[in-house]
Formats: structure tokens, sequence, C-alpha cells
């Protein structure tokens, strides 16, 4: 496999989105991890909640609204990011993962940079997202980027919520 990563923009206006492409895998691999790091692993894909195999088995439709971010090397899918179109003036981004053969190479730095592009080219004022505490590697790159914590517009315990202006 190359060691160059190129990340690409798999759903556009006119291009289909599938779980064949890569990304299912992708976003298997970041649900089932991130079952398992909340201290609730599961055995398989099938054991997961409903919106997460949604996700997993249709990407297409779960994303509909979204713009999908995906790196390759080569032919392979080797990480993923989701942004969403801008509400009330800021987009989110979501289920940034690069496959664990694939991290310290710059694909998940290419990914954020793509999504805040995009975000702003969208007319966003501001990007948030949420992150586990114990992805203290995730809160170090997205730190680099400007993010800063904010207060937490989700319940969940463990969270980190973050945000920065464009």
């Amino acid at each position: 496999m190359a060691d160059q990563h190129v990340v690409s923009i798999v759903r556009r206006p006119g291009r289909t989105l599938s779980a064949e492409d890569g990304l299912g895998a992708l976003l298997a691999a970041y649900h089932l991890r991130t079952e398992a790091e909340k201290g609730a692993p599961v055995a398989d894909v099938d054991a997961l909640p409903d919106r997460y195999r949604a996700e997993i088995s249709d990407p297409r439709t779960a994303f509909a609204a979204d713009v999908v971010l995906v790196a390759r090397s080569g032919s392979a899918a080797v990480g993923c990011l989701v942004v969403t179109a801008p509400v009330d003036g800021r987009s989110e981004i979501k289920r940034l993962w690069t496959d664990p053969e694939f991290r310290g190479r710059g694909v998940a730095s290419g990914l954020l940079g793509d999504a805040l592009a995009h975000a702003a080219e969208s007319g966003a004022g501001a990007v948030r997202l949420s992150v586990w505490k114990w992805r203290t590697g995730a809160i170090a790159l997205y730190g680099r980027f400007g993010f800063a914590v904010t207060e937490s517009w989700d319940e969940r315990d463990q969270l980190v919520c973050m945000e920065r202006a464009l």
C-alpha cells in the first residue's frame, strides 16, 4: 500500500455514498472501539445500538444532509470524518477515525483541515465537536487546530465539548 494519503470527499451532490466503499468498515471500527472504551464492549456490529448499525449499513441515508470525508491510501479507505451542514451558523464534526495502522501519518489532520475548509465554504461561522475525555490524542489534535473546550451541550458523562470560530 502506498504511504501517500489523499483526502477525498466521498459524498458530494451527484456522487453516491455506500458502505461498500470502505466507509462502513471504518464506522464499524469507530463504534466498536468506542463501546469498548466506554466499558461496554460488544462482540460485533450486530450488538451495537440501532442508530450505529444504521450508519454502518447505510451511510448514504444516515448522513444524507452531511458531507463525509474519506482518507485513502491507494484504493483503501484509511480514515473518515463527517461534517454537518451549518445550523444556526455552526457545523459539527463527527466520527473522526483513522485506521490504527495509519495513525501518526497526518490522516486525521488532513481530514480535519478539509472539514474546516468545507464548513467555512458552507457559510458556518463556527465548528463544534464532542470527544470522549480519554481520547487525549484527539483532544490535542483539536487544540492544535484552534478548538477550545466550551460549555457542554451534551449530558453524557465524560464527554468534552469543543468549538472554534471560522
